[in-house]
């Protein structure tokens, strides 16, 4: 049980990796199936596996229709080849939990079916840190929006990379939510305004501070 309850209508940064440190991606397939995973279990009905929901005749027409009720709002993500990052606001009491849940043991299953594996693939169920505070919120969206350039990704492994900022920087929201898009960019001037200040954050957090990584604890940014 988590030490403190996910409020719902607050905003909550979120990240998880491979167990071991391990990838978990092995190929753009992978990627792209996990990509799919966030768009399609960010829903409060009830579905089963990705493959069920492809299959149109096994599907209750009620989950094609267009307006699915989220779970959450995405706020920004990134995707990087052995972990992942997001910002979400909860929508409904439990949303992040159910998501988070759906999301992970749905790719896990996947992988493991794909890799005639068994066992976890992700580092425990999920970490979380309530974003309280007006200066924290402004780290971590920055931090978050372009998380790949903090790391030393190698050139053979950037292919699995998959982040908020392309949204961002060409106001075209598919993953992110388009609310919280376009309150974003409203609160930092527009495109060009927040793409300088991801810029800004990724600089300070990895040149200033020498922080390479938000995945311990006490490496995230402080709020003051």
């Amino acid at each position: 049980m988590r030490k403190q309850p996910i409020i719902t209508d607050e905003c909550y940064h979120i990240y998880n990796r491979g167990v071991d440190k391990r990838d978990i991606f092995k190929d753009r397939k992978d990627l792209d199936r996990f990509i799919e995973s966030i768009r399609e279990f960010n829903q409060t009905e009830t579905i089963g596996s990705l493959r069920d929901i492809k299959n149109a005749e096994t599907v209750p027409k009620a989950l094609f229709r267009v307006h699915k009720k989220p779970l959450v709002a995405i706020v920004v993500y990134c995707i990087n080849p052995n972990h992942f990052h997001f910002v979400l606001k909860q929508l409904v009491d439990g949303g992040i939990a159910k998501f988070m849940q759906k999301l992970q043991a749905g790719y896990t299953s996947y992988f493991n079916a794909k890799n005639e594996r068994t066992g976890v693939l992700f580092q425990g169920t999920f970490k979380s840190h309530h974003i309280d505070e007006e200066n924290y919120f402004n780290k971590i969206i920055g931090y978050t929006n372009k998380n790949y350039q903090v790391h030393n990704i190698s050139k053979n492994k950037m292919s699995f990379v998959f982040a908020s900022d392309y949204e961002y920087e060409n106001s075209n929201f598919k993953i992110v939510s388009k609310k919280e898009g376009n309150r974003i960019l409203n609160m930092f001037g527009g495109v060009q305004g927040f793409k300088k200040h991801c810029g800004e954050i990724v600089s300070i957090l990895k040149e200033e501070r020498g922080k390479k990584s938000l995945l311990e604890e006490d490496n995230l940014p402080d709020s003051a």
